[in-house]
């Protein structure tokens, strides 16, 4: 193996101005793969950030009422026509053993029981209807960090007192510690003092969500001790739905993850995936027709020496090596010198791509396994490309490639 290395090491340094022109290809190329890798994975990364800060990944709630049969009395038969049940609001049966299992769920990292529905907020002459979100804040923050969101005041629901969204503070005319009247669709009336306003990036959230204690939101909808959902945090979104339908069977409750619902940003994502895979296949085919076509190259304009070779006993497996090892050190130095340009291209994006609050786009910390990939690929690519040229190397006559060389 040293004779084969010797010898490619000396192709490449004798056509130096080849070797540089395909080196800086297959560096292009590998840059061009990991920043667009990066670019991509950055924008979904806060795209997904931005969208599922404000929702839970998984939410676990009871099935809807399934349709009635309506019974046609002039016939004495069903009829064909099945009417829709009204849905209402119900609590989750034995919900608290199921939130004691669900932490154990593989990929689960928060889990925070609530109780939602809808209701009517006034203050004065206004009157706005909102959703009233009851939690428990320990939990609930684990799923969206309200606190982070504040614009003025401090996150604290306790009995008495509500966190509400910043339009609807305005569109009431509130301001921290005034007072809100509450009155729940089931008829309950309960007055907060506003502790503190957010901004969850949603108007709609920030128009109609009034945040209070659990017990408070199970007073207010005539659910006492009930939840009627639970939410779930997962640590990996993109196994969101799987986590949910193994959840589904084992409760036989309905579990939605934010696959289900968001299906347009899932497909987003899913579009974005598809073109990075055919980007990086098309560079991944130019850096081979390059490394190949140099190195075709490199065989006729050594064909005279490699015909002497054959005839000193050098036999066609070596030489064979040769060009392959080639293909190797040129695919493995690409690999080194494209990963430096591509991490000096993310440093800059990151600097130069800020979101709208001001945070970068891309992170300077691009997941090591991008490079150590994209490295292996350069590598496998410059011996694929080889293997053309080397096979032909291998099998030249000797007398003809001295006589014609």
């Amino acid at each position: 193996m040293r004779f084969e290395l010797i010898l490619a090491l000396r192709y490449l340094r004798e056509g130096q101005a080849q070797t540089a022109l395909i080196l800086a290809g297959t560096t292009v190329g590998v840059a061009v793969i990991i920043f667009i890798t990066a670019i991509v994975n950055g924008l979904q990364s806060s795209l997904a950030a931005r969208t599922l800060s404000t929702q839970s990944h998984i939410t676990v709630k009871n099935p809807d009422d399934a349709p009635t049969p309506v019974l046609d009395r002039s016939r004495l038969q069903v009829s064909a026509h099945i009417e829709p049940r009204v849905q209402r609001l119900r609590s989750i049966d034995q919900w608290e053993p199921i939130l004691r299992s669900l932490p154990g769920e593989p990929h689960v990292t928060a889990v925070s029981p609530m109780v939602t529905g809808a209701g009517f907020a006034s203050r004065g002459a206004a009157n706005k209807s909102i959703a009233i979100i009851g939690i428990d804040p320990a939990l609930y923050t684990g799923i969206v960090d309200v606190p982070a969101h504040l614009v003025s005041g401090q996150f604290r629901v306790a009995p008495g007192e509500a966190v509400i969204g910043m339009e609807l503070a305005r569109d009431l005319g509130a301001a921290v510690g005034d007072r809100i009247q509450v009155v729940s669709t089931e008829g309950r009336t309960d007055v907060f003092r506003v502790t503190g306003t957010f901004d969850l990036g949603v108007r709609d959230l920030n128009r109609r969500w009034v945040i209070v204690p659990l017990r408070t939101g199970q007073t207010l909808l005539d659910l006492p001790g009930g939840v009627t959902n639970i939410d779930l945090k997962v640590d990996d979104i993109f196994l969101a739905e799987d986590v949910a339908q193994t959840i589904a069977a084992r409760t036989g409750l309905l579990a939605e993850s934010w696959m289900a619902v968001n299906t347009q940003l899932l497909t987003a994502f899913k579009n974005q995936t598809m073109t990075t895979r055919t980007v990086r296949l098309f560079l991944i085919l130019i850096v081979a027709l390059g490394i190949a076509s140099v190195l075709v190259v490199s065989v006729v304009q050594k064909q005279r020496e490699i015909g002497i070779l054959r005839a000193m006993g050098a036999s066609a497996r070596r030489i064979m090596m040769v060009f392959l090892i080639q293909g190797g050190i040129v695919g493995a130095a690409g690999a080194v010198f494209g990963s430096g340009v591509a991490a000096g291209m993310v440093w800059l994006a990151s600097k130069a791509l800020r979101q709208e609050d001001g945070s970068p786009l891309l992170e300077t910390d691009v997941n090591l396994g991008i490079y150590l990939g994209t490295a292996l690929i350069s590598i496998v690519v410059g011996i694929l490309a080889a293997a053309a040229p080397a096979r032909r190397a291998a099998r030249m006559d000797p007398v003809e490639a001295i006589r014609y060389g």
